[in-house]
């Protein structure tokens, strides 16, 4: 597949627009400051499409982190990154304390794809124009420092360009390109909207080789999101725990800190996955963890599931780079150690 590379791109920042509140017609504010041409793709914050939904809400915001979110990705400190219902991976999921009363916390919109086709037809009809819309949230990058927006709901436009099989300049077929157009542009907008300019909309113009028939909305932001089977990262603590294990690489881990798990953490996460009332546990000075059944436990029972949080344990272990003792004082009484392996 070949596509036409534009020779000139406006990027365009809407100004004007007051606080965005619930009910607020946003493809009529937009249309209403800027005149729009045929082939223009709008670019609208999730904020400010959340805000017009009424998806703002009091409460405290780690709380609704976890409410909002299908499963920790990774935490650090203050930091946690989370898979959201949509699929995407954002810190705090998404939800934003900025720019809003203070006390509220401003949600993801609840289907931002849909919420791009609302806009789009919105748009249409307001103006008789075909046009493209994209809602964007900012995200930040694994290996590199800095956020930039990225596309959370996309109408009437290709979220990517599949290129491979096409020829590149020497004639070498393309196996895997695949430019992330609607991110790109989600990108490019955040260039003139800021973080604190009371900038949320945009529009770039110059692609409109790349907007669908004003009847065709295209797949959507969702076909961005990668498959969990395809995704090499979505456990990313499974390689960890492989690395510190094999241990047959240390430049591998250079530079980067141990985890600052505490013990008692460690052995927290080891329990989630026991039956409850089968394992008694008990912290003694010196991060020693004295383990044994419960009463009224079945003994074979209770001997399994002592062997396999034992184990458990030692891959939690080695991923925080600790070793662990262990001293069995009979088949359902054990004591376990866990100390800084130097």
């Amino acid at each position: 597949m070949s596509v036409p590379v534009p020779v000139r791109l406006e990027v365009l920042g809407v100004h004007g627009l007051d606080e965005i509140t619930a009910g607020a017609d946003l493809a009529a504010l937009v249309s209403s400051r800027l005149d729009l041409v045929a082939g223009d793709v709008v670019v609208i914050t999730s904020k400010v499409v959340s805000k017009a939904a009424g998806q703002v809400v009091r409460g405290d915001r780690s709380a609704l982190v976890a409410q909002h979110a299908t499963r920790d990705v990774a935490r650090r400190g203050r930091t946690r990154i989370v898979r959201t219902v949509h699929g995407l991976t954002l810190a705090a999921g998404g939800l934003d304390s900025s720019n809003t009363e203070p006390g509220t916390v401003v949600l993801l919109p609840q289907d931002p794809d849909t919420d791009a086709v609302r806009l789009r037809l919105r748009v249409q009809e307001l103006t008789g124009l075909n046009v493209a819309v994209i809602v964007t949230d900012t995200a930040g990058r694994a290996w590199r420092h800095g956020q930039t927006d990225i596309a959370i709901g996309v109408a009437g436009l290709p979220p990517y360009v599949d290129l491979a099989g096409s020829p590149d300049s020497h004639g070498v077929l393309l196996a895997v390109t695949a430019p992330a157009v609607a991110d790109e542009v989600a990108a490019a907008a955040d260039l003139v909207q800021g973080k604190t300019a009371g900038v949320p909309a945009a529009v770039v113009r110059g692609l409109a080789h790349l907007v669908l028939p004003r009847d065709d909305h295209g797949p959507g932001a969702r076909a961005l999101v990668r498959p969990a089977a395809e995704d090499l990262f979505g456990l990313g603590a499974a390689d960890a725990v492989r690395a510190a294990t094999r241990r047959d690489d240390p430049a591998a881990t250079a530079g980067f800190p141990r985890p600052d798990t505490a013990v008692a953490d460690l052995v927290s996460d080891a329990l989630v996955a026991c039956p409850a009332g089968m394992l008694d546990v008990r912290g003694l000075p010196g991060d020693v963890w004295e383990l044994s059944g419960s009463a009224g436990a079945d003994p074979a029972m209770v001997v399994w599931e002592l062997g396999a949080l034992v184990e458990r344990l030692r891959a939690l272990a080695v991923s925080t780079r600790r070793a662990l003792s262990l001293q069995r004082a009979g088949d359902a009484h054990w004591q376990v150690a866990l100390h800084d392996d130097s």
